[in-house]
């Protein structure tokens, strides 16, 4: 494989795609030397298949405001590859979706998911339709059209949707209200569904809760412990909140949260009802931590990102590319030992180079995140079974996942010098599953 080749071309052919673009090129990177050794890859053009999403919908979705005028919005599927699993990932509904993000994102979710070791492959969708600022009865409808239209792509054993950005129980259980009637069954077709009708416990704290798994284990292969920890984190949402809970509870102390709007510092520590005060902001639909820093007294730095701050620990938990050169640069100078990409590809892929040479402890989001899904797999096994686990039982499940995907990251990431490259790790293990079924499959 000759990776700049290859990346050329798909710039020719998807041209200004740039979160697609950088994903791609961040794996094959990584992948090289290991790919070379396998010309039975070669042999069947298993990375130009690979890189390629296996079908995308893309569909216009109509709905009807409060005030009776009629709005548009695109929706998407992007079905990314099934070789391991049916298509598995969630939905992003933000004004800032585009083609490129969900490309990203469900090439990320192919690897994610096969890291997980469950049967699980790899999608994404949404749309550019935000809620924020929308009443339930135009989120219910919204919903309800953009199901009318992506309900016959969709199933259990197909392509099983969840939520992401701007897409959480509300949205969830409108979205599956709609494909029932329309598919008249009732199944596992949808993962992130409220308590009463078949979603699992712990699935909105679980992609935190496995950040912090997946850190502390980082941190114990190099004899450290997150107990007294400074961290900053950013964001404020599902992601955020569970990290912050998760991290107080194992001892470490989160100083910062951030929104669109900027950023609080809180030296004191983010725990105890400050956590819950998270839950207000979100469900708030205002989209900002500025009140955080009126209620507690505490310092808010407008339009700017935490990683300013002085820290130990440093996890990125809003959106893409979230931590650039810079701000790495301002982090390794502060000392900061360890950063967790707990949001999609939340670094840079210059950010990631530099933490990479510094020798930085860096574990990329398809390892660190990949809890989300992982438990989102485990609510599709109890609605196979028609069982439901205790909170116990789907955290002992998670966090042993966590703990294998460490594992495999070590094992293919580990240097001669002892330093674990966590990005190689995680991008060999994921892809070596995908390969290894593709192949087995033939070329189809």
């Amino acid at each position: 494989m000759k990776t700049e080749i290859i990346l050329q071309a798909l710039e020719a052919k998807h041209p200004g795609e740039k979160e697609y673009l950088q994903a791609v090129a961040e794996v094959l990177h990584s992948i090289e030397d290991v790919y070379n050794q396998h010309p039975e890859f070669e042999k069947v053009k298993l990375i130009e298949r690979l890189v390629e999403p296996d079908r995308i919908f893309t569909f216009k979705v109509s709905w009807v405001d409060d005030a009776g005028n009629v709005q548009v919005n695109l929706g998407y599927r992007v079905q990314f590859n099934n070789a391991i699993g049916p298509y598995k990932g969630g939905l992003r509904f933000h004004a800032s979706v585009t083609l490129s993000t969900l490309k990203f994102l469900g090439f990320e979710q192919t690897f994610k998911n096969a890291l997980t070791t469950l049967p699980m492959g790899g999608g994404k969708g949404g749309s550019d339709f935000s809620p924020k600022g929308k009443s339930n009865a135009e989120i219910m409808r919204f919903c309800q059209a953009f199901t009318l239209e992506l309900w016959k792509h969709i199933g259990p054993d197909t392509d099983v949707p969840a939520g992401d950005i701007g897409v959480g129980g509300r949205e969830i259980g409108y979205i599956y209200g709609m494909y029932k009637k329309l598919a008249g069954e009732n199944t596992g077709t949808f993962t992130g569904k409220g308590l009463d009708f078949g979603g699992s416990l712990i699935r909105p704290e679980a992609t935190g809760f496995g950040g912090i798994y997946f850190v502390v284990n980082m941190l114990k292969e190099k004899g450290l412990d997150i107990k007294g920890k400074t961290i900053a984190i950013s964001g404020f949402g599902n992601v955020a909140w569970g990290a912050a809970l998760k991290a107080g509870e194992l001892g470490g102390k989160v100083v910062t949260i951030s929104g669109p709007d900027g950023y609080v510092y809180d030296p004191n520590g983010i725990s105890g009802e400050k956590i819950d005060y998270m839950l207000e902001l979100r469900d708030s639909g205002e989209d900002i931590v500025a009140p955080y820093a009126k209620k507690y007294g505490v310092e808010f730095f407008a339009g700017k990102r935490p990683w300013q701050q002085k820290v130990d620990i440093a996890l990125p938990c809003a959106i893409q590319n979230e931590l650039n050169l810079e701000d790495a640069k301002t982090l390794v100078a502060n000392g900061v030992t360890c950063v967790g990409e707990i949001s999609n590809m939340g670094c840079t892929n210059e950010a990631v180079d530099f933490f990479v040479e510094k020798g930085i402890l860096f574990g990329p989001g398809k390892a660190v995140n990949a809890g989300g899904v992982a438990t989102s797999g485990l609510e599709m096994t109890q609605n196979a079974m028609h069982i439901s686990w205790t909170s116990e039982e789907v955290d002992a499940k998670l966090h042993q996942i966590m703990n294998d995907i460490h594992a495999q990251c070590v094992k293919y990431g580990k240097q001669p010098n002892g330093y674990v490259n966590y990005v190689k790790g995680a991008n060999i293990a994921g892809f070596m599953k995908v390969a290894r079924a593709m192949v087995a499959q033939g070329i189809v």
